[in-house]
């Protein structure tokens, strides 16, 4: 009877010595899975649909931009080449512009003495250890809190909700706006990988020293999807946000950009494979 008993009960006594972790922990988690994907986010071509759009006061579209590039690595850093305008191929004439102008980049490229070639892609690198920064420092910036459990794409989630923490102070330039945002986040609840991440402004934030200041209410949304086992990158990235240009020019903009056709390059290709996550921020330049 004892046995039976041990036997029964043993899946209660299991979960009871191995409690479902806290919020932060989950977010510490996912956090390290971020930056993991950073590091092995190579080997891999991809194509990028953008829409940009100019708002009026009211948030209707007064300009409209449609346009989708292919991302690959080229002699170790990435380029980007126009492939469609509205949704549409580009014509025959551009598409042999764009060929063109790929083949001399990639001859240029090759043409680099090995310290130019040393330079560009350590430039590269550093930009992407920027932009990737901010994320290790997420789990001490802000409160956490469960908010409920949801089902996003057949992956279930636990949905946290992020407040900024009393009292943090910002390590470094790239996470000062931190005090000034909130987050939602929906994390995997198998590999604790960020499924979806949505920031609210709360309070004006300016980049690069007063060039840029976002508004109150700007909102950002980041999706993201598994590529391989164990590798996720950008989905998709919206952004709606009013802003001002040296404190003077305004504007109100809404940028989407889809991320598709993730390729691995071939071993033994002679290239260092792009991060998704340039394309989110807009660097990823011929």
């Amino acid at each position: 009877m004892r046995f039976l008993f041990l036997t029964l009960a043993l899946p209660f006594i299991l979960v009871s010595q191995n409690p479902a972790p806290n919020a932060r922990d989950i977010v510490a988690r996912a956090a390290a899975a971020y930056a993991k994907n950073a590091q092995n986010a190579h080997g891999y071509n991809f194509q990028l649909r953008e829409v940009e759009q100019d708002l009026d006061a009211a948030g209707k579209p007064k300009t409209t931009q449609n346009r989708t590039w292919e991302v690959s690595m080229q002699e170790g850093s990435p380029y980007r080449r126009l492939v469609a305008r509205n949704d549409q191929p580009i014509s025959a004439e551009e598409q042999k512009q764009e060929a063109d102008r790929l083949q001399w980049n990639i001859e240029q490229r090759r043409k680099e003495t090995p310290e130019q070639r040393e330079a560009r892609i350590a430039e590269w690198r550093r930009r992407e250890d920027r932009r990737n920064e901010p994320v290790k420092d997420v789990p001490d910036a802000f409160d956490f809190q469960i908010v409920r459990e949801e089902t996003v794409n057949g992956t279930a989630t636990w949905v946290i909700e992020a407040n900024p923490k009393p009292g943090y102070k910002p390590k470094t330039t790239a996470t000062s706006f931190f005090p000034k945002v909130k987050l939602h986040l929906w994390i995997d609840k198998r590999e604790f990988q960020c499924v979806k991440a949505e920031m609210e402004v709360q309070a004006p934030v300016s980049f690069g020293g007063f060039v840029i200041r976002v508004a109150k209410g700007a909102h950002l949304v980041l999706e993201q999807t598994r590529v391989s086992d164990e590798l996720w990158l950008p989905k998709r990235f919206v952004m709606d946000a009013s802003a001002k240009v040296m404190l003077v020019k305004g504007y109100h903009r809404a940028l989407d950009m889809t991320f598709s056709e993730y390729k691995k390059l071939q071993t033994g290709t002679p290239a260092i494979a792009a991060n998704a996550g340039a394309a989110v921020a807009g660097t990823v330049r011929q």
